[in-house]
């Protein structure tokens, strides 16, 4: 028997910053500020015609020139603003009938203080690195006659294996992957200026696009 998938609501906002955030104690805590999108309920997908169960949700307005014809339909048709990002969600069958298109997610749900949020991102991108910054390898010695300082070294026996193995820890380009950090504690959320801080760091740099949802852990399952 398959355990039944587990909904977990989603949130996109953006990237503004760090900061520092001075609790009750007077301790200052490091703090990610984001500026939640507008979230708004694009489309609901039924099992009877999709296949499946999710909801879709849509952020970052654009100008109608910078959008594809066949997306410009699509939201002109259900009345929406131009979106550039529509993000879908899983949700249970039966939960459908919560959500209507044109609807605005309710962020209070998910971005309630003192729980804990996942937090996925377009992280930094650093270009083309050797593996000593890439994946904290030592370098090479400095003494007299060497020239391997910041080389990989042997990368395979030329009589076994006679080849590389795939998966090789090489020099490749670093950053610019999409990264999840989990565990974020939701430090302090201002609703009416639809701004959250989040304790600790998130991927990407200032303007980044990001996604929030309930952490996956058993501490926030009773409030999810």
């Amino acid at each position: 028997m398959t355990k039944p998938l587990r909904t977990r609501p989603e949130l996109l906002g953006k990237k503004l910053g760090m900061a520092q955030f001075f609790n009750e104690e007077g301790n200052a805590i490091p703090v990610t500020v984001i500026e939640l999108a507008e979230n708004i309920i694009t489309d609901i997908k039924t099992p009877a015609k999709h296949g499946y169960s999710a909801v879709q949700i849509g952020a970052n307005v654009k100008k109608e020139k910078h959008l594809n014809k066949p997306l410009i339909g699509n939201l002109k048709k259900k009345n929406l603003p131009y979106f550039s990002l529509l993000k879908e969600f899983r949700v249970q069958p039966q939960e459908l009938d919560s959500y209507k298109t044109g609807e605005i997610i309710d962020s209070s749900k998910i971005l309630t203080p003192k729980e804990h949020v996942d937090v996925s991102g377009i992280s930094i991108g650093k270009g083309f690195q050797g593996m000593v910054k890439l994946y904290n390898k030592h370098r090479g010695a400095k003494s007299h006659g060497s020239k391997s300082y910041r080389s990989p070294g042997s990368i395979g026996g030329h009589t076994f294996p006679g080849r590389v193995f795939p998966g090789k820890k090489m020099p490749s380009r670093m950053g610019n992957e999409k990264v999840t950090v989990r565990n974020l504690l939701v430090v302090e959320f201002d609703k009416d200026k639809n701004l959250v801080l989040l304790r600790g760091a998130v991927p990407g740099v200032e303007g980044t696009l990001i996604t929030i949802k309930p952490s996956i852990k058993k501490w926030n399952q009773a409030n999810s």
